[in-house]
């Protein structure tokens, strides 16, 4: 952890301070990455054996999650626990389901109807981390918007031994691979799992580059978004609390050695204070471990004014923004790269990985300034349709024969001529 006063900085200083952990290897991640990729694909199913065996320590008896270890996940759940789920169920699909949209239909000119329509995606895959804590949440962030847009084959791959309640979600088929070697099974299909169209979900490094490796190729699947190590930067004033910033530092930090958590702060004192009070919570927090390595990336960065604030937050584009300052939603028009943004003292981001309603998918490394978070959309493609009437064709179609002839393209002119002509 470290102090670090922006204005005496150097520009260098300033971007080794923003540095994300996770990029650090991203050359030998992405290597590392391309070669499970195409063991998969040559060798399929016994690769994914094998693979799960190296990197998990376990060697599953089959890959998919059968009925009986369903309902020994059940079974492990209390009473308060499945509430707590379905109450969490309930609010995402509230507010997925609202994002649903009419189809579109515009005349453009006299007898030019044109639409847009929505159809669910094919095949969608969702990946569900489990580095070092199973995470139900995530399996209910992806698996309810897919119900919602009607997805017809859902398929869910998560590590061995951390079996998501996904088909309280929603989701029968269930799979026990994890890590790159399920981005490849779901991107180009084995003989037990099938292909997708469209792989969804956050994960480490290497399932991030996966993601973004099988997105290029024709042959594979398209990816959601860059979805990778959790990143969270608090933007406080000198009304914030001290001790409500660091737990909610430490919420992020806790995720993963390679997490990163960021204080920007026009108080000092505060800076100060938040950092004492990062190193008294953290003593008493289970994953030690963890927040040893992940507290050595954590930067508490003092700045000269709220506005300086702001522009680093939209240079650095993080995954998660909170805004502990006063009138924080007077300064949100001021936000131009976010993952999702927290106004006030009242608002933890806990409650967006959980249940407040919105996706917890976000966008990460810096990727907030031109993807946005997981929504419904993502689950449906958008089609358009045009139909012209004979009088449409005739009152917009030498539009369409002029601009042919700039471009030199005879044939697509031609396509309208000879239709006027047969109205003649």
């Amino acid at each position: 952890m470290r102090i670090l006063d922006w204005n005496s900085l150097s520009a260098v200083q300033r971007r080794d301070a923003l540095q994300r952990p996770a990029q650090r290897d991203a050359a030998r991640v992405t290597a590392t990455a391309q070669d499970i990729i195409e063991r998969v694909r040559s060798e399929g199913d016994a690769a994914l054996l094998a693979l799960t065996e190296q990197f998990d320590g376990v060697q599953p008896a089959g890959l998919q999650v059968t009925a009986n270890e369903f309902a020994a996940a059940e079974a492990e759940l209390n009473a308060e626990q499945n509430a707590a789920i379905e109450r969490a169920i309930s609010t995402i699909h509230r507010f997925h389901a609202a994002q649903m949209s009419a189809p579109l239909r515009v005349e453009t000119a006299p007898g030019v109807l044109c639409e847009r329509i929505s159809v669910p995606i094919r095949a969608v895959g969702l990946y569900v981390p489990a580095g070092s804590a199973p995470l139900p949440s995530t399996a209910i962030m992806l698996a309810v918007p897919a119900a919602i847009a009607g997805c017809p084959v859902r398929v869910l791959c998560t590590p061995p031994n951390r079996h998501a309640k996904a088909d309280q979600a929603g989701i029968e088929r269930v799979f026990k691979v994890g890590g790159a070697q399920a981005i490849a099974a779901m991107a180009y299909g084995t003989d037990t799992i099938p292909k997708c169209d469209k792989i969804f979900g956050p994960g480490n490094a290497w399932v991030t580059a996966a993601k973004l490796l099988v997105a290029q190729h024709a042959e594979g699947a398209a990816a959601d978004l860059p979805a990778g190590v959790s990143e969270v930067m608090v933007i406080a004033d000198a009304g914030a609390r001290a001790d409500f910033i660091a737990a909610d530092l430490l919420a992020q930090a806790e995720h993963s050695p390679d997490a990163q958590a960021i204080l920007v702060t026009s108080d000092p004192e505060l800076a100060a204070a938040a950092m004492r009070e990062v190193q008294r919570q953290s003593v008493r927090l289970l994953r030690a471990r963890i927040l040893t390595e992940s507290l050595k990336a954590m930067r508490f960065i003092v700045v000269d004014a709220l506005e300086t604030a702001f522009d680093i937050a939209n240079s650095y584009a993080p995954e998660h923004l909170l805004l502990q300052i006063r009138e924080p939603r007077a300064w949100l028009p001021r936000v131009t790269a976010a993952g999702a943004v927290f106004l006030g003292p009242w608002s933890p981001e806990t409650m967006g990985d959980y249940c407040s309603g919105p996706n917890h998918t976000l966008p990460t490394y810096g990727y907030a300034r031109s993807y946005s978070g997981l929504s419904l959309e993502d689950f449906q493609k958008r089609i358009t349709v045009q139909e012209l009437t004979p009088a449409g064709l005739q009152g917009l179609g030498p539009t369409a024969q002029v601009l042919a002839g700039l471009e030199g393209l005879d044939a697509h002119a031609a396509a309208v001529t000879i239709r006027l002509e047969a109205l003649q």
